[in-house]
């Protein structure tokens, strides 16, 4: 049995020890890491060798990499790290890390070459100052050998071990059974269609509606076509947490493994009951069981002797099927290293991993780095793919206010407060007196951006020499000046710069992403297939054009399981909800909610536009129907708070829950048969007219030619669809919405509705 691992892979693995710590320190990007590399290397006679590729072999395991430089004049092999600060602040176990690599590459070098001894240099080049700091060895082929096999054969029994949980795991797959005796209808349909785009490394849309089983519909087929696909990994991606939870509660049942005990003595009979390794990404405020204190030896007790304890804690989590953020607690605990970084650690080593959209599509993300450097194959199920626009853009989206650059200053020692003046200086010149409340301007100004560079300049070099908490308000004003910087470097079409002013916290500079599909498709590409689906996935080319889906993927708009006679659909055609009726549409509201109650009794929601919207409807129904049974959403509710809602809604309850459209009650919530029996919307769920919206609306209207829809009406009823949907969730439940506002009766916006809607324009009276 013959494995292969990567340089770097190899001294992760092998060479790591010591304390886990993430201090802040300001660091290179790629592209100065890469421009670094290049002065080194120009630096050099035309003798020297670049980018050499190597490999050699130790009994069954094949070492590929490539070395950074070789001057044969010297006889010296040089590995080149690009850096910020000074060297002396380099962690001992850092550095063991980079000689490790450096030395592995030099053993290569003896070998391939046939040379008895050889120079190994770790080249550390600041890339403020553009200065080498060169810390050179000798060492014989015999000692570069002796280290070489030294790290291979620690490698070698876990890789051996984990090609041998490859293969089983690979023909459990291909006899993969469907938990249930059939599929629901149109489940099938999805699941052939998914299967089909792993085979063909596709993509695919699919609109499929509630209630049919996408979740198990898609996961099973992507798990099937593990072996002939060639997929490494299958990353199922959502936007909240209780689709988290059916992702995970449909592995299990597809894995056939038990609820986990509550008995510790049982968890390793829990552990081995599948080949299949299933992972929980959690955030990391929620997995920390020391919030009190920071990322390093120093200060956390599971952060010291991190990586001297890992082969332990890896060993014992690669034995289970199911690792939840429970699992990998107990697991951590036992070993005394951070949870929270054991799974980070897993991800390396899991088939599937269910995690945020963050985790693969955010500026920073884990997987899709992982992904890149192990050069995975990766099978990715984004789940209600109708969210990624609006967490796209949040993730590609950057706001500095100057409130933060004033804490900053008022923190800031006496030799940065010149560049943070000229910053504040700068951020006046934008947005001081004379200027309206809100402007866009074609692009961030060039002196504003230098300004942003000087400054962050001067922080990370006094943050590199003097780290500081995280909390510190100097610090969080660098990231946000870093990212802001960042998304500034990639500035184009798909983003605004706009200037907002405020009385309270003064003004506000963004940039602001509209579209991003620019930054979403390279994610898309790095994966063998991509499978977007949700209840609400039209019109197509929208989401295509907004989520950066190309045109060769597939796309399934599978028909709704349930019919006509399921739900009556109501337009109350003498109701407006438009802001500037909203008062006056109280009254005949509050009556429409209560003949629709009294007539047949039950459970039913009602949508609004707002908090204090929300606020009048519930005088009204109260002033109306004092009878009625009315519990509301508040902002900021807690998980309990949310739970205690849902609650209310029993199979034998009466009432009338009024909640946001939009918010945590509009999707993903389950209220089966009699638990929900009706809705009640009123709004078409648009964006609010401001001029942060209307600016949007000019650069979708710029790029796509439909401004208004893009940026109002597909959004709104798109919203509209999902709360709608939580009336018939099974083929036995029956139900009526009202949908309350005249715009409802305007063709354009009856055809966005689904197709088995039976709709009926209510009569004036």
């Amino acid at each position: 049995m013959n494995i292969a691992v990567a340089v770097r892979a190899l001294c992760e693995f092998s060479a790591k020890r010591g304390d886990l710590d993430l201090r802040f320190t300001p660091a290179p990007s790629a592209l100065e890491g890469m421009a670094g590399h290049q002065a080194v290397t120009a630096k050099r006679g035309s003798a020297y060798e670049k980018e050499i590729s190597l490999q050699a072999t130790y009994r069954n395991l094949t070492v590929r990499g490539r070395a950074d430089g070789y001057d044969p004049a010297r006889r010296r092999v040089e590995e080149i790290k690009t850096l910020r600060g000074a060297v002396e602040r380099i962690p001992d176990n850092h550095r063991a890390l980079h000689w490790a690599q450096a030395k592995l590459y030099a053993h290569m070098i003896c070998r391939q070459r046939g040379m008895s001894d050889v120079r190994i240099a770790l080249i550390y080049y600041n890339v403020d100052d553009q200065r080498e700091t060169a810390l050179e060895i000798r060492a014989t082929a015999r000692e570069l050998a002796e280290h070489f096999d030294k790290l291979c054969d620690q490698y070698l029994q876990w890789g051996l071990r984990e090609k041998a949980h490859r293969d089983c795991r690979d023909q459990a797959m291909r006899g993969l059974a469907f938990p249930f005796e059939g599929f629901r209808a149109g489940q099938r349909e999805l699941a052939a269609a998914v299967f089909r785009a792993a085979r063909d490394a596709r993509s695919l849309m699919a609109q499929a509606p509630t209630g049919i089983g996408k979740t198990l519909a898609t996961l099973f087929p992507l798990l099937k076509s593990f072996p002939q696909a060639g997929i490494d990994k299958l990353f199922f991606l959502t936007a909240k947490t209780p689709g988290r939870q059916v992702a995970l509660d449909a592995l299990r049942r597809l894995a056939s493994i038990p609820e986990r005990s509550a008995d510790p003595a049982n968890a390793a009979n829990e552990a081995k009951v599948f080949p299949l390794r299933i992972l929980e990404l959690t955030a990391r405020d929620k997995a920390c069981e020391h919030p009190d204190k920071a990322c390093h030896g120093d200060s956390c007790p599971l952060a010291t002797g991190f990586y001297d304890r890992l082969p332990a804690a890896r060993a014992a989590a690669a034995d289970h099927t199911l690792l939840t953020r429970d699992a990998l607690r107990d697991i951590g605990l036992h070993h005394e290293v951070c949870p929270y970084y054991l799974a980070q650690e897993m991800s390396l080593w899991s088939d599937v991993i269910v995690g945020d959209y963050n985790y693969y599509y955010d500026v920073s993300a884990v997987l899709y780095s992982q992904t890149q450097q192990r050069q995975w194959q990766v099978g990715i199920l984004v789940d209600e793919a109708h969210n990624l626009l609006e967490r796209g853009r949040d993730m590609y989206t950057s706001t500095l206010r100057y409130a933060g650059l004033v804490l900053a200053r008022k923190n800031a020692p006496a030799a940065l407060k010149r560049a943070l003046t000229t910053l504040a200086r700068r951020w006046g010149d934008l947005a001081g007196g004379g200027h309206p409340d809100f402007q866009v301007l074609p692009e961030p100004p060039s002196e504003f951006i230098s300004a942003c560079r000087d400054a962050a300049g001067v922080i990370g070099g006094h943050v590199t020499d003097a780290p500081m908490p995280q909390s510190h308000p100097l610090l969080r004003f660098y990231f946000d000046l870093y990212f802001f910087l960042k998304l500034a470097e990639n500035f184009g079409a798909h983003s605004l710069f706009d200037i907002s002013k405020d009385q309270s916290s003064g003004p506000s500079l963004c940039i602001r992403n509209v579209t991003p599909a620019p930054f979403l498709a390279c994610r898309h590409k790095a994966a063998r297939t991509c499978a977007f689906f949700s209840g609400t996935m039209s019109p197509e080319r929208y989401y295509r054009d907004m989520l950066g889906i190309p045109d060769q993927a597939a796309w399934l708009d599978i028909s709704s399981p349930f019919h006509r006679d399921q739900l009556k659909v109501r337009i109350a055609t003498r109701i407006s909800t438009r802001f500037t009726d909203r008062l006056g549409s109280l009254p005949e509201l509050g009556k429409l909610i209560a003949q629709v109650y009294r007539q047949t009794p039950g459970n039913y929601l009602c949508f609004v536009s707002s908090f204090e919207y929300l606020k009048l409807v519930a005088a009204e129904l109260h002033d109306q129907a004092a009878d009625i049974p009315v519990w509301r959403q508040h902002a900021g509710m807690s998980e309990s708070d949310r739970q205690q809602f849902l609650d209310r809604f029993t199979a034998d309850g009466r009432g009338v829950g009024l909640a946001v459209l939009g918010g945590a009650f509009a999707e993903g919530v389950d209220l089966p048969g009699k638990r929900l029996i009706g809705a009640f919307i009123a709004t078409l769920g648009l964006p609010q007219i401001n001029p942060v919206n209307e600016a949007m609306r000019t650069v979708m209207q710029n790029h796509f030619g439909q401004g208004y829809d893009y940026a109002y009406l597909y959004p709104g009823l798109r919203k509209v669809v999902q709360a709608a949907g939580r009336v018939i969730r099974t083929e036995r439940d029956t139900g009526v919405i009202y949908l309350l506002d005249d715009r409802y009766a305007k063709r354009t916006v009856r055809k966005l509705l689904p197709a088995w809607w039976n709709v009926t324009l209510l009569a004036p009276d």
